[in-house]
């Protein structure tokens, strides 16, 4: 596998057999500090190299939503490795850079948002919405399950002449791989816009005898459906959302000592958790796991009761 460094006339990087061409704009001349910043150098790497099964071993026919057996799956690959490099913390920021970008593109599209499963060569939709919507599904399901599903689908359609595979054939794989408690997943990522209104309003703590604290956090939570115009309608909903609490850790940096899924069915309620740690904040969905309509009221700053 080689890469080849170009002058910055222009800023990509793309994947041919073999060989990667990559701007020293985007990878070369970064001046990356880990514990801030957003590996990007790694990541484009990790997405092209992706790229060399999907899209140059699986090839989607040339209808709505070719590119989520492209570009979803290079990005999410590349989500992948980049968790296993450098574990959650940097998850975290990823998915919120991956969430506000999908959030401003589809703000400035100018004809009509399609769901996932039938965008039309969208970036802000196959890139950004793409990476949300298969990271939130391997989260649910688990990577094991999602790897294997994966595996079955490149064994089956890998080097096939036409006709193509197509995106509906892609997400029945992964209908097939997720439970039925959890289907709704596929009908919310993949097949509809379906947005989240998740917010912590108020959250305070109190201190026990037994050295443990008693976080109480005051959530709202919404489920609104778009159509292609944007306009959002609210749906009911019964959907286990992950609650965390955070403590000061390495480097008196904010770190997750709780995060657990919780069954949300109502607008406004009231979590109680008990962690071993003096909690510095805590929310719903605090990694951005889910697509919601604002990434900064998901988490708020624990003061005493």
């Amino acid at each position: 596998m080689r890469i080849i460094e170009f002058p910055r006339y222009a800023s990509f990087a793309q994947s041919f057999p073999n060989t990667i061409p990559f701007s020293e704009s985007i990878g070369f001349i970064l001046d990356i500090d880990p514990e801030t910043n957003i590996d990007f150098a790694t990541y484009v790497t990790a997405h092209e190299v992706a790229h060399q099964w999907w899209a140059h071993q699986v090839i989607g026919a040339n209808v709505e939503g070719a590119t989520i057996t492209s570009e979803t799956m290079a990005q999410y690959s590349a989500i992948m490795v980049m968790e296993h490099e450098y574990g959650k913390g940097m998850i975290e920021n990823f998915l919120k850079y991956e969430l506000d970008s999908y959030l401003r593109g589809r703000a400035r599209e100018t004809k009509a948002e399609n769901p996932l499963m039938y965008n039309q060569n969208q970036p802000y939709i196959h890139y950004r919405k793409g990476s949300l919507a298969m990271y939130a599904l391997k989260d649910y399901i688990g990577e094991d399950k999602l790897n294997a599903a994966l595996k079955s689908y490149v064994q089956k359609v890998a080097y096939q002449e036409a006709p193509y595979t197509t995106s509906i054939e892609f997400v029945d794989y992964l209908r097939k791989a997720t439970p039925d408690s959890l289907q709704y997943l596929i009908k919310d990522l993949f097949e509809t816009i379906t947005l989240y209104g998740n917010e912590t309003k108020k959250a305070t703590y109190k201190a026990n005898a037994n050295n443990t604290f008693t976080v109480s956090m005051d959530i709202a939570a919404d489920k609104f459906r778009s159509d292609s115009l944007g306009v959002e309608t609210k749906v009911p909903f019964k959907d286990w959302i992950d609650v965390g609490v955070y403590a000061k850790g390495k480097n008196d940096k904010d770190t997750l000592i709780y995060l657990q899924k919780h069954l949300i069915s109502k607008s406004q309620q009231t979590i109680l958790v008990t962690v071993t740690q003096q909690p510095t904040k805590c929310g719903i969905d605090p990694l951005h796991i889910l697509i919601d309509r604002d990434s900064d009221d998901n988490t708020k700053t624990v003061s005493k009761e």
